[in-house]
């Protein structure tokens, strides 16, 4: 099947959409990793997810005219960043969209002179853990804040 997407800067009226892509995308994250504890991604009101297109830099992935995926960029005072809500709808996974969005993260990040970027995943997630890797980024600590191991990483530019 061939697929054509877009991703571009999230609108309001993209939260309901949102919404549903990071159901889809942090359900299947806690079945992977089996941690107990609901991530914040999954308890999100469409008015938190507005108020965040507001405030930070958030993008939506579109394949024929379906939202599939999205990501959020905090920019900082002190030069840095922090990628949030970062999920792809499992039935898009492995065509290149969240390669794609975390492209953008770096050309975000080029643009606004960021020094480097931070997220945390599950540390033991080894197939996510083993991506983020593959774009540069590496683990800087783990804590279990959260109720599950999870680890802080970083890409310096």
């Amino acid at each position: 099947m061939d697929y054509c997407f877009i991703i571009r800067k999230a609108a309001i009226q993209d939260a309901p959409d949102i919404k549903d892509i990071l159901q889809e995308a942090f359900s299947k994250y806690v079945q992977d990793t089996g941690i107990s504890s609901l991530p914040e991604a999954l308890c999100e009101s469409p008015e938190e997810i507005k108020k965040a297109i507001q405030e930070q830099i958030v993008f939506i992935a579109i394949v024929n005219d379906y939202p599939v995926g999205t990501i959020r960029i905090k920019l900082c005072e002190d030069k840095t960043a922090y990628v949030s809500r970062f999920g792809v709808r499992p039935s898009f996974n492995n065509i290149g969209i969240g390669n794609a969005l975390m492209s953008l993260v770096d050309k975000v990040a080029k643009e606004n002179g960021i020094r480097s970027v931070t997220l945390h995943t599950a540390s033991k997630y080894t197939s996510l853990v083993r991506f983020y890797y593959g774009r540069g980024y590496y683990i800087r600590s783990v804590s279990e804040e959260k109720g599950y191991l999870r680890a802080l990483m970083q890409k310096d530019y």
